[in-house]
């Protein structure tokens, strides 16, 4: 059944066909921080501000201020969700992107008149354009610098080689016409591309496309050295449904957009503008960020001049909190992939599973479950961890574990670091690396011994049991039993 998605509308369908994982309201919300407060309670997960839990996707359709508008979110904000979304078996997703990437699809491009996402036509010159009364954009927090795009499908191309990349970033609406846009340095490719355009002195055509199939969504969130510079990740999105994802041209700018999104906005990232991220708000605050705090406003942040936003009739806005088990299920799935089809390379069979766990974000915790078949397999458990970190450079800390591990459950993973850990013979720290600059603790002021923000400390956890003694640490062994027979009404 889930081989039907094709579009964010058809998952929605796909999800009212399983209980329990989708909910919606009519009650009024205000998109300004309500929206996101009333979702923490009902399913974000993550690390977001406790209580929270990982439950349904949720779809207001009274939104404050537009009423032709419904905001979704909490899409992917639950594993098993994306596994049905995706057709696939929660556990075995990494598996899924990994074979994505080496199988690619190339989108094509459809005829205008083919394409949903230009349903409803609204132009810049139009004398009554608005970006923020058109994109009901919420905001995470009171805090926030603005209302954020969370989920925008970036879409650019390099203006020296024609090759053309997704990617989620950050974006704040500023003004009736302008978005600021953060570029991490050195993650993205379409960062690379501004800075080409840049130095020629000319504009990015760049398209936001809002509200997509969700293998859209997974795929855009890849990184190097899995996809390097020059793969487009929509390839990706292609090999997992099998068939390639559609395109279109945009009306008012030399640039495509993914032709069944709910929105596209249109327009050029400015060469030699910036700026101030908070300059309407003054809370020298961004929005919430994966790890669970609030990101500090950038002072000077490139900007795009919008020439048009285009939607589907009724369209759907598609949002997150960005803390979320959301954002674990479209940053960690990735890595896994990338973690998986590093160590395979180098050690094949070896590695068993891989998960990024919630409590990193989806990016600084990764569970490899590693099985020791042979004598000399001893250590090379740890060579994985270190092959792990080259696959993906923001990792802070890998925890090993042996085959008889569940590494999706935390506290099977904590028991095996009780019972299978000495804190004095089985860490390996590995200091003053390239880490991540979100994580506070990734700083000088943290202590003087870090030389910059964000080049800290790695380590490896090593909780598997030496080869030479496994039979020591032998699980009590329970009859395999089907409880379904005992058990008829219980969902196993």
């Amino acid at each position: 059944m889930a081989n039907k998605v094709t579009d964010l509308r058809s998952a929605l369908e796909l999800l009212k066909s399983m209980p329990g994982q989708l909910v919606e309201t009519d009650v009024e919300v205000e998109p300004m921080a309500e929206l996101s407060g009333v979702y923490r309670h009902v399913g974000a997960g993550g690390t977001v501000q406790r209580p929270t839990q990982e439950g349904p996707a949720m779809i207001f359709n009274n939104v404050k201020g537009h009423p032709d508008a419904k905001v979704l979110i909490g899409l992917l904000a639950s594993r098993k969700r994306v596994g049905a979304l995706l057709d696939c078996d929660p556990k075995r997703l990494g598996f899924l992107l990994k074979d994505s990437v080496t199988n690619p699809i190339p989108p094509v491009e459809i005829p205008r008149e083919q394409a949903k996402c230009q349903e409803v036509v609204h132009l810049a010159t139009d004398p009554d354009f608005d970006v923020r009364k058109l994109v009901p954009a919420p905001t995470n927090t009171e805090e926030d610098a603005g209302p954020y795009i969370t989920l925008g499908m970036c879409y650019a191309t390099s203006p020296e080689t024609g090759t053309s990349d997704v990617t989620i970033h950050r974006m704040c609406l500023q003004s009736k016409d302008e978005i600021s846009i953060f570029f991490q340095p050195g993650a993205r490719h379409i960062g690379h591309f501004f800075e080409l355009a840049e130095a020629k002195g000319e504009p990015l055509p760049i398209s936001i496309s809002i509200g997509v199939d969700p293998a859209i969504e997974i795929a855009s969130c890849f990184e190097p050295p899995t996809t390097p510079l020059g793969y487009d990740e929509l390839q990706a999105a292609g090999a997992i449904r099998q068939q390639p994802v559609e395109l279109v041209k945009c009306l008012t700018i030399n640039e495509r957009a993914i032709a069944n999104a709910e929105y596209v906005i249109e327009g050029e990232v400015l060469p030699g503008r910036r700026i101030q991220e908070d300059i309407n708000s003054g809370t020298g605050k961004a929005m919430p960020e994966f790890p669970g705090y609030c990101g500090s406003a950038n002072p000077a942040l490139p900007v795009i001049k919008v020439k048009a936003v285009t939607t589907r009739k009724n369209p759907i806005m598609q949002t997150c909190i960005g803390p979320s088990e959301e954002h674990v299920s479209m940053a960690g799935i990735p890595t896994e992939a990338s973690i998986l089809t590093m160590v395979e390379k180098a050690m094949p069979g070896k590695l068993q599973n891989v998960y990024c766990a919630s409590s990193g974000g989806g990016k600084y915790i990764a569970i490899m479950q590693f099985k020791k078949s042979m004598p000399s397999d001893e250590g090379r458990q740890r060579q994985a961890a270190l092959l792990a970190f080259s696959a993906f450079a923001e990792l802070k800390h890998v925890f090993l574990v042996d085959e008889d591990v569940d590494p999706f459950d935390i506290k099977d993973v904590m028991w095996a670091m009780t019972t299978r850990f000495q804190a004095d013979k089985d860490i390996i720290m590995i200091p003053g690396v390239q880490c991540h600059p979100l994580d506070p603790s990734n700083n000088p002021k943290y202590h003087p011994d870090i030389r910059a923000t964000g080049v800290a400390c790695k380590a490896i956890f090593d909780c598997t049991v030496p080869y030479d003694q496994k039979d020591r640490f032998e699980r009590a062994k329970f009859m395999d039993v089907d409880p379904k027979k005992w058990c008829t009404n219980w969902n196993f």
